[in-house]
């Protein structure tokens, strides 16, 4: 078989505190090709489910990246920070011990369905040509449109200690940071994303996933038996 003809999907659990380019390029070292990308980037502070594609699978990219996505997660009331989570450091805003269920309930019933949702400066979006996050490592501030979005469901699992744990089906182009500084403004007391984990793509389940160490042996084992395609 041709390298042409080889095409792959993997389904990744991203570890914590690496890019998604970062494991892109381990698939890529590991196959030996470089026809390798990701199908929708999770921040290096998430984990969960990354998908891989590889030689021609590399088509399928935009389709994964269309579908519904599934997060679980904590937000922590009471401050905020730049970036929404913890890539920056902690700002305190608001003393939330006074803060309900009922109240936090009642804002994520707004935050729910199809809204608009600015997306947070510490981004990858592009705007007149640059990548925002570049501006904002540069303290230079950039106007962030409103964009519409579909936040499916946003089911609270659990309220203690001013900490909030989600589980959230959204579309392509959701912001689980902005939903987090949402919130906070919502409740007056402000908020950042603490974890995220992206549990779904889709049809495809974290479950099935491979842990990375764990992948990158199997597909050097199987450059020992001829891998399709890299002959």
């Amino acid at each position: 078989m041709q390298q042409e003809a080889y095409g792959e999907v993997f389904l990744i659990n991203k570890p914590l505190e690496w890019t998604s380019f970062d494991v892109v390029k381990k698939v890529r070292n590991a196959l030996r090709i470089k026809k390798v990308g990701h199908a929708g980037t999770l921040d290096p502070l998430a984990t969960g489910l990354l998908i891989v594609c590889a030689g021609r699978m590399t088509k399928q990219i935009e389709g994964f990246m269309g579908q519904e996505k599934e997060y679980t997660g904590t937000f922590v009331l009471g401050a905020t920070t730049e970036s929404f989570d913890l890539e920056k450091p902690i700002i305190p805003v608001a003393d939330p011990s006074s803060i309900t269920l009922e109240q936090v309930q009642a804002a994520i019933q707004q935050l729910t369905g199809n809204i608009f949702q600015v997306p947070p400066m510490h981004s990858a979006i592009k705007v007149d040509g640059k990548r925002v996050y570049a501006s904002a490592r540069l303290g230079i501030e950039v106007k962030m449109e409103a964009r519409p979005v579909e936040v499916r469901e946003f089911e609270l699992t659990r309220f203690e200690n001013s900490e909030v744990d989600f589980r959230i089906c959204c579309s392509k182009g959701t912001y689980i940071r902005s939903l987090a500084r949402d919130l906070g403004e919502l409740l007056d007391v402000g908020a950042y994303l603490k974890s995220l984990c992206r549990t779904r793509i889709g049809d495809h389940s974290l479950t099935n996933a491979h842990e990375l160490p764990q992948l990158v042996e199997e597909i050097k084992s199987r450059h020992n038996e001829n891998l399709p395609g890299l002959n």
